[in-house]
């Protein structure tokens, strides 16, 4: 059993007590103290039960220094072109390579969350309201924190405009040929042999997953679709050597869809005429392209003008941007 993120410690009971004293200034003492412990755990498990699993990589700013993030040298489409050796002639000079990148600035927003419960749960000590409370309380974090790094993660691999399908599958019907697929155009529209992408990351719907797990010994041999079968939690299925990722919120109706459609105006139908769901493929194999700049940590406080409710609770902000600064680490596809 996973060990609880909020322990129902003698020190932490005994400072929710106090945060229902009939002492003003105890109580938001107590509170403040309660907050300051909870403060770390939160922070911790936000990160740990996002659902971008490790995709950005986070930078906490130091204070004053901004969001300015460094681009590839080598453009799209001047892969083979501009930074190409040369064979030296007998009489000549090398020729010059100018470098000159741009920088892109990530603008940071800040994101908040409160909660509160009843001074008679903090006098009886019910932790287990409290420690739920709390839990809902990080949960409104984590959820934001997903939908803002998927948001951009979908908006990227749609600019990008490549959409892989497997035009021979059946509609709604996830095949393995569409994985490879895939991987070669990844590879093929990376910008050649020195910038080779790699497909790592596929991430799908649940039904995606139920057609991977129906499929039979004339699809797969019996040791894959045995490895399959078993896969759970970090033993991630996988195939062609690309991790298999399974979200709630891809899937026809569903969150990311949805956006897909509604906000970014993308239709699934649009390379397969009977398509019916996107996938989305990214390259992890280099954590050169989604960044995380992080302003402020998440910092929670109490929140003493409950006290007249005869409430108590907590609030709290944090600041924090998403960018993917090269879009050829993502790729789409539909089934």
């Amino acid at each position: 059993m996973a060990e609880p993120l909020f322990k129902m410690s003698a020190e932490n009971v005994e400072l929710l007590r106090a945060t229902a004293s009939d002492d003003y200034n105890t109580a938001v003492t107590a509170q403040r103290a309660l907050a300051a412990a909870l403060t770390e755990p939160l922070r911790q498990g936000i990160f740990d039960e996002d659902n971008l699993g490790g995709i950005f990589a986070r930078n906490v700013l130091a204070p004053g220094a901004q969001a300015n993030y460094q681009l590839d040298f080598v453009r799209p489409g001047e892969e083979d072109i501009n930074f190409t050796a040369i064979t030296l002639p007998k009489q000549g000079r090398i020729p010059e390579r100018h470098v000159e990148g741009d920088e892109l600035w990530v603008p940071t927003f800040r994101i908040a969350n409160a909660i509160d419960w009843d001074l008679r749960y903090a006098r009886d000590a019910r932790w287990d309201i409290v420690s739920r409370a709390m839990a809902v309380y990080r949960h409104g974090f984590v959820r934001k924190i997903n939908e803002d790094g998927w948001h951009t993660l979908l908006a990227a691999a749609d600019a990008r405009g490549l959409v892989v399908n497997d035009s021979v599958a059946a509609a709604g019907q996830f095949t393995k040929e569409l994985i490879s697929k895939m991987i070669t155009a990844m590879t093929r529209n990376a910008g050649g042999n020195s910038q080779a992408g790699r497909l790592t990351d596929v991430y799908l719907s649940m039904e995606a997953v139920e057609d991977v797990r129906a499929w039979d010994e004339s699809e797969i041999d019996e040791v894959t679709r045995r490895e399959i079968l078993n896969s759970a939690g970090k033993n991630m299925m996988s195939l062609y050597g690309v991790r298999l990722h399974p979200m709630t919120e891809f899937g026809v109706g569903q969150e990311y869809q949805l956006y897909m459609s509604a906000v970014l105006g993308r239709s699934v139908t649009g390379v397969g005429l009977d398509d019916q769901e996107f996938v989305i493929g990214l390259d992890l194999s280099t954590n050169d392209s989604f960044v995380q700049p992080i302003r402020q940590e998440l910092q929670t406080f109490e929140d003493p003008a409950l006290h007249r409710q005869q409430r108590a609770g907590f609030y709290g902000w944090m600041e924090h941007g998403f960018a993917v600064l090269d879009n050829r680490r993502l790729i789409l596809a539909t089934f």
